[in-house]
């Protein structure tokens, strides 16, 4: 392979050995490669045979300039890139067989490869109406007053609970997933940490998520509150609860998403301090 160019591999190890440094450069921007290659790797999975998750990064002048991964028959997830190195990805896949249902990146990463893949393939983009904005902490700034009651950590005597939750809150953002007992472990909420707010007789009304630190950076996702318990001010609650948590914790960068398309969310994250990073689109192919 020549020096100043995309090398792709199934190596988890290999590829984090390489391209670690780079995704740490910019925890918050890169926080969901950081987090995703941090679950791949403590839940061991292996990251070899036809099934493995496939991991890319862009070389220039020996430094790392950016990367992708892509889990088994999923989107393409990208880190910022140039056109012309959208355009240069795009004919490398395209070239090797690959079949995108297609790409998820800030939005002028994700525009630029979804028309160059056009051009390499013919296969038309259609941006999905959901968007994302990318926020991170600055001054955690508590509603006041917040409602009654208090924020506890999730137990395992609120399991049942959890994961109705998780399953309502997958069902609210279009997630088609089975989430019960039997296929928690396997969920992408498994291996985060909750917190419920409470009221002060002990009644959980709304929940908060976080992924572990990595490089710094916590990723609070998600947040529920059931539909009848909305607007009462518990979803602020409880992510002033976790974000603080993560603070406590360490973390020099907490982040979140927000749907641009729910205005009551974004400017609650932003009332409590957290400023916009970017936006995220998604192209489906067809």
């Amino acid at each position: 392979m020549r020096p100043d160019d995309w090398h792709l591999t199934e190596d988890l190890d290999g590829f984090l050995a390489r391209a670690g440094d780079f995704l740490r450069s910019r925890p918050a921007l890169h926080t969901m490669p950081l987090t995703v290659t941090e679950r791949l790797r403590t839940r061991r999975q292996d990251a070899h045979g036809a099934e493995a998750p496939v991991f890319g990064r862009l070389e220039q002048e020996g430094e790392v300039r950016a990367t992708f991964y892509r889990k088994p028959s999923g989107l393409l997830s990208l880190t910022p890139l140039a056109p012309e190195h959208a355009d240069t990805l795009a004919a490398r896949l395209a070239n090797l067989g690959y079949s995108l249902p297609g790409v998820s990146a800030d939005h002028d990463t994700a525009t630029a490869f979804a028309e160059a893949w056009r051009r390499h393939t013919g296969a038309a983009p259609t941006l999905r109406e959901q968007r994302l904005r990318l926020y991170r902490l600055g001054t955690l700034t508590p509603s006041d007053p917040l409602p009654e009651g208090r924020g506890r950590v999730v137990s395992e005597q609120d399991r049942e609970q959890l994961i109705l939750w998780c399953r309502e809150f997958a069902t609210d953002v279009g997630e088609v997933v089975s989430i019960n007992a039997d296929s928690w472990a396997n969920t992408r909420f498994a291996d985060k940490r909750f917190s419920f707010w409470e009221t002060p007789d002990g009644t959980p009304v709304s929940m908060a998520g976080v992924t572990s630190m990595v490089a710094g950076q916590i990723r609070v996702d998600p947040v529920y509150t059931p539909a009848h318990l909305r607007g009462r001010g518990y979803a602020g609650a409880v992510t002033v609860e976790v974000s603080r948590a993560a603070l406590a914790a360490g973390a020099t960068e907490v982040v979140l998403f927000a749907d641009l398309a729910n205005p009551t969310s974004n400017g609650l994250y932003q009332r409590i301090g957290y400023v916009p990073v970017t936006d995220f689109a998604v192209y489906d192919f067809s």
